[in-house]
């Protein structure tokens, strides 16, 4: 049974105070990303993986620090990184995947700063660990909850709607 959002927001509110002073990325890393899956009551294993390989486009390889295939990639930093360069190395990364797994999100964070990139709606949003509570609703894709964007309807297909209904209408006196 998937999480109530305000159970989610409890735990991301412990999880923000228990990692509050972590630092160190090759050493915290891994801890990291299997307790912030468990906010959202997912199994990191059952969806992602570490360190995985990628044969960048400039014939050089490298590790992506979690991917989950078509879903997410994560490029993590120790404290205090520059998440900039951050996220232009896991742009290398997507860029070297085949199509089929590039993902929807890139998230990178330094463990006190996350940066959350959308890239089908083409938005990002930063904000420090502390406010995790507040932003886990733009994580919902990891509870395979997909945030939908409606955009203005063509005034031509308002009017042929409207003409349909009224068409129906018409019929049914």
């Amino acid at each position: 049974m998937r999480l109530s959002w305000n159970e989610v927001r409890a735990r991301a509110a412990a999880f923000a105070d228990e990692w509050q002073d972590a630092a160190y990325e090759k050493g915290e890393t891994q801890s990291f990303y299997n307790a912030f899956s468990d906010v959202f009551g997912v199994r990191r294993r059952n969806v992602a993986r570490y360190k995985a390989h990628v044969a960048k486009l400039d014939n050089r390889s490298g590790f992506i620090d979690l991917f989950w295939p078509g879903v997410l990639l994560v490029e993590h930093k120790s404290a205090g990184r520059d998440l900039v360069n951050a996220y232009e190395q896991a742009g290398e990364y997507f860029n070297a995947l085949p199509e089929r797994e590039r993902p929807r999100f890139i998230l990178v964070s330094d463990f006190q700063a996350f940066e959350l990139h959308d890239l089908d709606g083409q938005e990002a949003i930063a904000f420090p660990l502390a406010g995790l509570p507040g932003h886990v609703e733009s994580f919902g894709f990891i509870l395979g909850v997909q945030r939908r964007t409606f955009r203005d309807q063509d005034p031509a297909n308002i009017e042929a709607a409207e003409l349909a209904t009224a068409a129906v209408r018409s019929r049914s006196r």
